[in-house]
């Protein structure tokens, strides 16, 4: 008798086992996925889906993918893309690599098929972060879709562009380009619908998917967007002008000879990756954070973008797609660490403040339009303890929302009649309080945290409890449908938004629909904006460098061919 409960053991066991992993073909190959501990879903973590080429080339597009035979069990491992080393160990990375173009996939334990597909860009100025910081679990509850994460090269790694063959620029976007084509060409297998996939991401997340949408590159990859915090004319969205941002910092590492761009590029070329991510960039005062994006130069070979986002958003040529834009109502809370260390500065010259997109004629007017912005925020008072308020808000319009707005303007005008815009404004008593005063508000990317995994939620007040509830709602819809508030919905209604950028969603302890927001506000930048917007360019066309060894050479062939002329024709 005991050997038969013995088969039964082991038959149930097996059983287990087996519902423990799924095992999903891919076009590299097979990789096995284990049971995720919430229980509704399967996770597929650091899934190859592109090669960073290395070396001399590390600069370039990525690779595609190595094939292989035997299934790859794909476990949770927090690998990440070079970025600085002491933020790296804060977030707890296991692995800092090149080798680093990894996807995760959370597929949901059901048998439906041809799943609406989520894929999430994360956030970190385009420096730091990687793709398994945002998890959607909870979000995935219904089981009705799959979501896609994903990490791309970092900071030099990824934005250095200097428009030569070895270094065009925008590394990092062609990464997010090649996971995009790499879902299209395997999520079937995952039970997803290649031709129904949102994009979505917070903060420089957020601008991602912002310029994702104008480049052809990207074109028909996916069919919704979601930008939190973050959108595709930000100062920190696009370098202005990528060649001497390169010059300046490799003179920061002590490199001189930066006038000659093939010098640079080696510089670049050949510096350690502890060099490359010494720096963080975190604490500049014109609102950038030096490598990003940037206008590449068009040399017909897969650029990323090769006009400014201004000049595409201004042409209408991109696909319209529904859109689920906003922002936090305190966005500049971001800033507020450095508060106590900027407040004299900008007392004593506030101009250095102004954000690195606008360009001046003459210092004076440089400084006639520092004090405009500094009373209107500062209410002609200084900054101080007491005007705090005013830095928040400073910041949280040159940094996210005015160019947010700006943008769903020129969109709205260029025909897309199916953007939903929104603040998220909600905060309880354990939102801290903004410092020096007894106001509390929604901090950058806020929202995304509402949507996305926070920890043990059961602590959570059940006011935001209730807030989670109704967020999901919205977003599921919206990946679902296209709409965060579809017919027949119980929650509030929901409309799209116009050139005048109205109606918006409010998002606060009451959740209802409002008409035209932050006007006095949008209305300064806009004016300013208008006369000295400094777009962004693409690097020159770098000018052929001949040393004098190549002269010599160049010389010496000449002549050779000037004697063996002068035979052949019986001169000589």
């Amino acid at each position: 008798m005991w050997w038969r409960t013995c088969v039964v053991l082991v038959c149930v066991t097996a059983v287990l086992a087996d519902e423990e992993w799924r095992q999903v073909n891919t076009a590299q190959g097979p990789v096995r996925g284990q049971k995720h501990p919430s229980g509704h879903l399967y996770a597929f973590y650091n899934i190859p889906y592109a090669t960073a080429p290395k070396g001399a080339d590390k600069f370039k597009a990525p690779l595609p993918p190595a094939v292989r035979t035997e299934p790859l069990d794909a476990t949770e491992k927090r690998v990440i893309c070079p970025q600085n080393k002491i933020v790296a160990i804060m977030q707890g990375y296991e692995e800092m690599t090149e080798d680093c173009l990894v996807a995760n996939i959370f597929v949901p334990d059901t048998n439906e098929r041809n799943l609406p597909v989520l894929v999430y860009v994360h956030g970190g100025a385009f420096i730091i972060g990687f793709g398994d910081s945002a998890r959607g679990t909870q979000l995935m509850k219904s089981k009705d879709f799959i979501m896609v994460t994903f990490n791309y090269r970092l900071g030099i790694h990824g934005f250095l562009c200097l428009g030569t063959e070895d270094v065009p620029g925008n590394a990092g976007m062609k990464d997010q380009v090649a996971l995009l084509r790499w879902v299209k060409d395997n999520i079937a297998n995952f039970g997803g619908n290649p031709n129904d996939v949102t994009l979505g991401g917070c903060s420089a997340g957020s601008a991602s998917v912002d310029l994702l949408l104008l480049s052809k590159s990207a074109k028909g990859l996916f069919h919704h967007v979601i930008p939190e915090s973050g959108g595709n004319l930000a100062v920190f969205s696009m370098q202005r002008d990528p060649v001497q941002i390169a010059k300046t910092h490799a003179k920061n590492l002590n490199f001189t000879n930066v006038d000659d761009i093939y010098a640079l590029e080696q510089f670049y070329k050949s510096a350690s990756m502890e060099l490359l991510t010494a720096d963080i960039f975190f604490d500049r005062t014109d609102s950038t954070f030096m490598f990003s994006p940037c206008v590449e130069r068009d040399t017909g070979d897969g650029a990323f973008l090769t006009e400014s986002p201004l000049t595409v958003l201004k042409n209408g040529e991109y696909d319209k797609l529904p859109m689920l834009y906003g922002f936090a109502n305190m966005e500049g809370r971001f800033r507020e660490p450095f508060f106590e260390i900027w407040k004299d500065k900008m007392n004593t010259n506030f101009s250095q403040f102004l954000p690195a997109d606008l360009i001046f004629e003459t210092e004076e007017k440089r400084e006639e339009v520092a004090n405009k912005v500094k009373s209107f925020y500062f209410k002609d008072q200084s900054v101080s303890n007491d005007t705090i308020l005013g830095y928040i808000d400073f910041f949280s319009d040159v940094l996210f929302t005015h160019s947010m707005l700006w943008a769903a303007k020129l969109q709205a005008e260029a025909g897309n009649n199916q953007i939903y815009l929104y603040e998220y404004s909600f905060v309880d008593e354990n939102v801290p309080v903004v410092a020096h005063t007894d106001v509390r508000g929604a901090t950058h990317c806020a929202q995304s945290g509402a949507v996305m995994d926070g920890g043990d939620e059961t602590k959570d007040t059940l006011e935001f409890q209730n807030m989670r509830k109704i967020i999901r709602e919205m977003w599921h819809n919206f990946i679902i449908a296209g709409k965060p508030v579809p017919e027949g919905s119980l929650l509030p209604n929901w409309a799209p938004a116009g050139p005048n950028r109205a109606p918006y969603m409010s998002l606060g302890v009451k959740v209802e629909q409002k008409g035209v927001f932050l006007e006095a506000r949008t209305q300064l930048w806009a004016e300013i904006y208008e006369q000295h917007y400094l777009d962004s360019v693409p690097p020159p066309t770098p000018e052929v460098v001949t040393d004098s060894a190549h002269s010599d050479i160049l010389l010496s062939f000449n002549l050779i061919i000037f004697i063996v002329t002068l035979w052949l024709t019986k001169v000589f």
